[in-house]
């Protein structure tokens, strides 16, 4: 009896060790579980923003829509760009046109200079103010002309023309429309005898000057009566618009 009760005694202990060992087992499997699961999130948690892979496609994504944007507006520019020969009024060097509407401008768009072939010219003595002479030149041409500095004078065998009167410039070049005159001031001596080397001569020369300062054009003779007296302090203004400035120096 003994040995019976002793065998189902081993068994039961046996069985209850099984048990016991079995429950063991699945209580570590239980509290595993979640010991994962806490491991995944903190790793989760601990990633840099933007990392995961759907951020990734939407930023390529936006990438690829900058560049394209930035394709379109480099080009756009280039289909606004006037093309040659478009209605904006002004040939391709910039001129809008060469004539001034009467069509007196040349082929470079420039007056003609006044000269002995397109002018005429006068000279009179004046009471005031003294030992003064008033040169005229009328435009006698069809087209207007540019009456450029002052006129070249010579006085009978005079081998230099006398000066110009530098107060006497003018703001802008004198031009003279056809049939339209301009006006030069001539201080022939000193009202005091200052001057020296003085002579008489019944003969004048007068010579046009270019834009660039040189002779332009042929000298006209024009006779003076009766004989003027020059000295040294002989000088002539500026082209002048008004009779009344030409005579005021």
């Amino acid at each position: 009896m003994r040995s019976i009760r002793f065998s189902r005694t081993t068994r039961t202990s046996v069985l209850g060790t099984a048990a016991l060992l079995s429950a063991l087992s699945l209580t570590a499997c239980q509290s595993g579980s979640p010991a994962a699961a806490d491991t995944s999130t903190a790793s989760e948690s601990r990633k840099p923003a933007g990392t995961s892979a759907a951020p990734a496609a939407d930023t390529d994504e936006k990438a690829s829509e900058d560049s394209g944007a930035s394709g379109s507006s480099s080009g756009e520019p280039e289909a606004k760009q006037p093309q040659a020969g478009g209605t904006n009024g002004k040939s391709d060097n910039g001129n809008s046109d060469k004539g001034d509407g009467d069509g007196s401008r040349d082929d470079s768009g420039k007056l003609p200079t006044c000269t002995d072939a397109n002018t005429e010219l006068t000279v009179t003595s004046v009471k005031r103010p003294v030992n003064h002479m008033l040169l005229t030149v009328t435009n006698t041409g069809s087209k207007s002309c540019y009456a450029y500095s002052y006129p070249f004078l010579r006085f009978g065998e005079a081998q230099s023309v006398p000066p110009a009167v530098e107060d006497s410039r003018p703001q802008s070049v004198v031009v003279l429309t056809p049939g339209q005159s301009a006006y030069a001031g001539i201080l022939t001596s000193s009202a005091d005898g200052s001057g020296d080397g003085g002579y008489s001569t019944e003969d004048l020369a007068v010579g046009f000057q270019g834009a660039d300062g040189s002779s332009a054009g042929g000298l006209v003779d024009v006779p003076l009566s009766p004989k003027v007296f020059v000295d040294s302090t002989l000088a002539v203004t500026y082209w002048q618009t008004e009779m009344d400035d030409a005579l005021m120096y």
